[in-house]
């Protein structure tokens, strides 16, 4: 089994919009500890089996995408059955299909025995979303150009609480609703950087930003319902993620966090006390049952006999998007 992280991004700023229509973009993405689940094992066919409702399996999930887009430039034949359980919110601002294609890459890279380094799955990965490169490493990043350009940066250890109102966003309708006016020049995710650096909550609490929160907020008002909720319960700050419309507050500790979280009572939420992780996004760790598999095909190799295929190994604890804009 493999773990794919949901990130948030505790900055994100529009700087301009670009000759082909797309948008340069400033953000800085940071992975935390919730995490979708995916079971990969050989299969005649490819297919994908999804645990939450309304979530496509044919190729237009983008799972189902990476895997194709492996097979086809690896030369592999075989097949795949990926077995996702949903547990990051579906376009919420939390890459969580961004997440999902970065483990299907690196588990099948593992399953198949390619061997591909990760500058090699990460060229595959851009042809795919912007973001699925940033979930091959995780950890906190400075995101440019188009949201494809990474540079790793020292992140800290924070806690969150993130809150989901039940209902997606889009990313692409979201930038298409950018004027020149919303362009800004990069201080305030330079500020949130510093921030970071100097490892104090409440810093970057109050150094939070997202350019496109406005707009959201304009389109669906609980965007805002929810940022007051987080602040009349303690959070030190608050912000949108991505292009929404997940919410995020900082809070002093994890156990604050956790306090922050028994207070948002709405029914209709999604909430989640989280820490941020240092990476890896995508998390491998093999289970007796996998470990057992693996004596049995080592016996049956001694014996003569073909082995057949395994899950990949399951992971330990740690979207949906448009390609080239930061979701």
């Amino acid at each position: 089994m493999l773990s794919a992280a949901a990130k948030v991004n505790l900055a994100l700023e529009v700087l301009s919009k670009r000759a082909d229509g797309y948008h340069e973009i400033a953000t800085v993405m940071q992975t935390v500890d919730l995490s979708d689940r995916l079971i990969l094992e050989d299969a005649e066919t490819l297919e994908l089996r999804v645990s939450a409702p309304g979530v496509p399996t044919d190729s237009t999930n983008l799972a189902v995408r990476a895997a194709l887009a492996l097979r086809e430039a690896a030369g592999v034949t075989r097949g795949t059955r990926i077995t996702l359980d949903k547990r990051i919110p579906v376009a919420g601002g939390l890459g969580g299909g961004s997440a999902d294609a970065a483990a299907v890459l690196l588990g099948l890279n593992r399953l198949w025995g390619l061997r591909w380094s990760l500058p090699r799955l990460a060229n595959l990965a851009v042809t795919l979303g912007m973001d699925v490169p940033f979930f091959l490493r995780g950890g906190t990043a400075l995101a440019t150009s188009r949201g494809e350009t990474l540079e790793p940066v020292a992140g800290g250890a924070l806690a969150l609480v993130l809150v989901n109102p039940g209902f997606g966003s889009s990313t692409a309708d979201v930038y298409r609703r950018v004027t020149p006016e919303m362009h800004t020049d990069g201080k305030r995710t330079q500020a949130l950087l510093d921030a970071l650096r100097g490892r104090r909550a409440a810093r970057v609490a109050a150094s939070l930003y997202n350019g496109l929160e406005g707009i959201m907020a304009r389109l669906h008002p609980e965007i805002g319902r929810m940022e007051a909720a987080l602040l009349a319960a303690g959070a030190l700050g608050v912000t949108m993620s991505g292009s929404g419309p997940t919410v995020l507050g900082v809070a002093r500790s994890f156990e604050h966090a956790r306090q922050i979280r028994a207070r948002l009572t709405r029914a209709s939420w999604a909430c989640w006390a989280v820490r941020t992780t240092r990476g890896p996004a995508v998390r491998v760790r093999a289970t007796e049952a996998v470990r057992a598999a693996g004596r049995r095909r080592a016996a049956g190799r001694a014996a003569g006999q073909p082995g057949a295929g395994a899950p990949a190994p399951e992971a330990s604890e740690p979207g949906e998007s448009r390609p080239s804009e930061a979701s």
